[in-house]
């Protein structure tokens, strides 16, 4: 019987658990999910959580019930590679023989004193749900900033303008204008539409502390009732600290064959593995259908492919409140409402089918 541990419930690692248990008829397997939430969170939409204009009971997605399938509410503390052990913060150890080591991210303050005392985060359920309830208790007509002005920053004013649009919102990013991943036809109609909706944004910002209600941006003081940072991620601090190889952004290192160089039954899915494609939740799940197939091919004692897959990346798309938006098909730009339209059907796709 073979014992897989998946650290984790995020999107990796429940493709991993779809892939394996849609093999009805196979029993040579048990599946361990560690994670600390009792469902599967719907992370991709964590700014509207935060901005107050979605409740959290829309994005939670139940994990699949199946026998081979046991869930362990607990955090990993620790993962020893050599004697294929997990510690758990409960303080029990987790024999495995496969592990999946999908334990996301966390936010990088890029050493900013007082960024991470001081500021609201989204980079997880409970931490979007804290900054909601801080965000509608402020008072009216007071001022929030937002700092960084990728994807994540971008669509959290966007939504907390739509939620509050008494308040002074200030999105501060450190290039020459935000969404400078994206085409110039894609982030001008985005500042275009924050110009238009009263977002104030700040290029060129450089944001040398925080406070709790203060933000010094070229150490000159802003007075603020909220701060929301979404200025970088890093790879979970378990992750971070295995003693293996990792990237110039701390991710693991892996193989073609998505596990560690020199543990073959380590892999490593979403945000904490190295890899040539910016993290998302498409490169998340395609990674978990690489591993699963993997998986099934070690058990049978058939041996991997030389060459794997080349993953395919649908595009990106983001939101501009409910009703506008912008995305990257292949080289194709999209704005206005078709790419919003196209992510609700997104959306509601994956939720209605995660089970598949």
């Amino acid at each position: 019987m073979h014992h897989v541990v998946i650290l984790g419930g995020g999107y990796g690692g429940l493709r991993v658990i779809q892939r394996l248990l849609a093999e009805k008829d196979r029993k040579d397997f048990r599946i361990t999910l560690v994670e600390r939430e009792p469902y599967h969170s719907l992370k991709t939409e964590f700014y509207a959580l935060a901005a107050g204009t979605v409740a959290d009971n829309h994005l939670r997605i139940p994990f699949p019930e199946d026998d081979r399938l046991e869930l362990v509410y607990d955090l990993a503390s620790n993962i020893r590679l050599e004697d294929n052990i997990v510690e758990l913060g409960s303080g029990k150890e987790l024999p495995y023989d496969e592990l999946i080591i999908g334990l996301g991210c966390e936010d990088k303050h890029h050493g900013v004193p007082g960024a991470e005392e001081n500021s609201l985060s989204i980079q997880s359920m409970r931490r979007a749900r804290k900054s909601n309830q801080i965000i509608q208790k402020i008072r009216h007509n007071g001022r929030v900033s937002i700092v960084g002005g990728g994807l994540s920053g971008v669509e959290t004013a966007a939504e907390l303008r739509e939620s509050r649009p008494d308040l002074e919102i200030f999105l501060f990013d450190r290039g020459a204008n935000i969404l400078s991943m994206f085409p110039k036809k894609l982030y001008s109609y985005v500042t275009e539409w924050f110009v238009e909706n009263d977002v104030t944004i700040v290029n060129h910002a450089n944001i040398t502390k925080v406070e709790r209600h203060m933000i010094f941006n070229h150490d000159e003081p802003m007075e603020m009732d909220a701060i929301i940072w979404t200025a970088g991620v890093q790879p979970n601090k378990v992750a971070r600290e295995l003693d293996v190889e990792k990237d110039r952004l701390g991710r693991l290192v892996v193989t073609i064959h998505h596990h560690l160089p020199n543990y073959e039954n380590a892999f490593v899915v979403g945000d904490c593995a190295s890899s040539t494609h910016a993290p998302s939740a498409q490169l998340a799940e395609a990674q978990g259908d690489q591993i699963a197939m993997l998986l099934f091919k070690k058990w049978d004692g058939e041996p991997y492919p030389e060459k794997m897959p080349r993953i395919k990346l649908k595009g990106v798309l983001g939101s501009l409140g409910k009703k506008h938006g912008f995305g990257l098909m292949g080289e194709k730009s999209l704005v206005g409402r078709v790419p919003r339209v196209l992510k609700s059907g997104v959306l509601w796709m994956y939720k209605h089918h995660s089970g598949s």
